[in-house]
């Protein structure tokens, strides 16, 4: 057994309530274990982490890295990896290209490189999950896993219009078995079927009608919720809400928070879903923040990641295809949209955020106010939703304006001035600690996800560790981490890396009523293109998993996650 010290490092793990202390970590076989009792033992090597910050690695639990949507991204943005500089290959590495949506190792070799081990693309249909694995055996260095998508799925929704809830939980527990994904999405309710059965479809309040189905989106959130919980996944409904990006959407957000009716809910890239206004007047934009926090705060079985807007080049992939076309129609640039049958759709539209827009500002701003108004950092996740609001290589440029409020005010500076009128922003003067950085990035993201081996440093943990050298310039310390271990295995050792694992894929394989596999076959052969037998995602097709337990009682959500 190859033992490894680290040694008197300035440990961050809010899990276990040591921020800034001095410690060991002894680390054996990819995981973290107690300090051996006998003086004799003696590591194999010895990591002197004195004067530096010891983090768990970091957990992305909203990206979007894999699967054809990222490859349709790349093709529609040749010149973007052409100007981009090249990845060129060396002993250790492959080549790969950067710009918005790197290439597949690239995306490996970048995230490690933050010091992150560990990212969720968050929005899979189930008939492409086999791409989606394909892509993550390209990506290496980092553990991986996706929420598949249901929130416009036609079994689905034929099931809730027949009031078989019984068979929603079913099926949703066999698709987490026939594609080996994590957990449950629901991206725009309802409206993505109603964009694809006519034009200019959508929906635009909980209570309109899906086309074809006589349900609406307030059928679908509770039905794929209550069915969650029921399956007892590790991590709740992912919900993408209705409304994305259009002013006065924070109320279709807060009826969608009370929809759950008390059943666990994580809120993605809240900041898109979090303006005032009147959504036939792009002048009336404001923020809504402080009354959406405000119920953040109050309410246990919620979490959000925030989807920070940051200013420069990137481009918008969803899975909401109205929203895509929305975008374009607004931008004027190109645009890609996609139909999945039965199952989903999404659109893609590269895109420029300008300090100069009034709404690009605003979204800037409001991401900032939701990471300042949370009260309890253990309910809020980094994320830019990359790379629709920006790369996830904005990360620590996110951190060092957490950690100073002067480092705002100079952005605020150069904004439009109405920004201070509309946000709160200008009048919030909290300063994140390291300590709240380790639960942003890691600790709680980790808990959000149900991934009890990740984002802590206690005793059992996987050896998924960063060590960054302090500095009072933030953005540069979380730049250049000192050292980036995975698994027990130092990976990047003075900004170089040392070796490229793959890494494992993690999934969930929950119980449920295998008595409807033959009605689940007989819909595939009645409906699909794909025979039920293609559709599946072998044991063989995959890179090696980790399966995480289910962790939550199916008989009710938790009173506090």
């Amino acid at each position: 057994m190859s033992l490894l010290l680290l040694r008197n490092g300035m440990v961050y793990d809010p899990l276990h309530g040591r921020n800034g202390i001095c410690q060991d970590l002894w680390i054996a076989n990819g995981r973290i274990i107690p300090q051996p009792d006998d003086p004799a033992i003696r590591p194999d090597r010895v990591i002197d982490a004195t004067g530096l910050v010891v983090m768990p690695g970091g957990v992305d639990m909203h990206c979007h890295i894999a699967g054809p949507k990222v490859n349709a991204a790349r093709k529609m943005l040749p010149e973007d990896r052409r100007l981009a500089p090249p990845l060129p290959r060396t002993e250790k590495t492959r080549s790969g290209t950067l710009g918005s949506i790197p290439s597949t190792f690239a995306t490996g070799y970048l995230y490690a490189g933050l010091g992150y081990t560990t990212a969720f693309d968050a929005a899979i249909p189930p008939l492409t999950a086999r791409h989606a694995h394909e892509e993550f055996h390209d990506t290496p260095m980092i553990d991986k896993g996706f929420l598949v998508l249901a929130g416009n799925n036609h079994y689905v929704m034929q099931q809730l219009k027949a009031a078989e809830p019984q068979l929603v939980q079913a099926y949703l527990g066999w698709l987490l078995q026939a594609t080996k994904g994590y957990g449950i999405k629901v991206v725009n309710p309802g409206g993505v079927e109603n964009w694809k059965s006519r034009a200019n479809g959508n929906v635009k309040t909980l209570d309109d009608l899906v086309d074809g189905f006589g349900i609406t989106p307030r059928d679908i959130l509770r039905g794929v919720a209550t069915a969650v919980d029921g399956l007892g996944l590790p991590h709740p409904v992912h919900i993408h809400g209705n409304n994305l990006g259009l002013p006065g959407n924070w109320e279709t957000t807060l009826q969608t928070m009370q929809a759950l009716e008390g059943h666990r809910g994580h809120l993605t890239h809240i900041q898109f879903h979090s303006y005032g206004g009147n959504p036939d007047d792009q002048s009336t934009f404001c923020s809504e923040v402080p009354r959406l926090a405000d119920y953040i705060n109050q309410h246990a079985n919620l979490t959000v990641d925030v989807g920070q807007v940051m200013f420069g080049k990137t481009v918008s992939m969803t899975g909401d295809g109205p929203l895509g076309y929305y975008l374009h129609r607004v931008l004027g640039g190109k645009w890609f949209s996609g139909d999945i049958e039965l199952e989903a759709g999404c659109g893609i539209v590269p895109i420029i955020y300008k300090e100069k827009s009034f709404v690009h500002a605003l979204q800037w701003a409001v991401g900032l106010e939701w990471y300042l108004l949370i009260e309890d950092p253990w309910k809020i996740a980094m994320s830019t939703d990359h790379p629709n609001g920006a790369s996830f290589l904005a990360y620590p440029q996110i951190i060092a304006l957490l950690m100073d409020r002067n480092l705002r005010e100079e952005t605020l500076r150069r904004l439009p001035a109405r920004i201070r009128e509309v946000t709160v922003l200008s009048q919030l003067t909290r300063e994140y600690t390291l300590a709240e950085i380790a639960i942003i990035t890691r600790a709680a993201p980790a808990r959000m996800l149900g991934l009890t081996r990740k984002g802590h440093l206690g005793p059992g943990a996987d050896a998924d560790i960063t060590i960054y050298t302090p500095n009072v310039n933030r953005e540069l310390m979380f730049e250049l981490p000192r050292y980036v271990i995975k698994s027990g295995e130092i990976l990047i050792e003075q900004g170089e890396i040392r070796q490229t694992p793959r890494g494992v894929t993690v999934q969930t394989a929950p119980d449920y009523d295998t008595d409807v596999i033959p009605s689940i076959r007989d819909w595939f052969d009645a409906s699909y293109t794909v025979q039920y037998g293609n559709y599946i995602v072998g044991d063989h097709e995959i890179e090696p998993t980790q399966i995480e337990p289910t962790q939550v009682e199916p008989s009710s959500p938790p009173e506090r996650f």
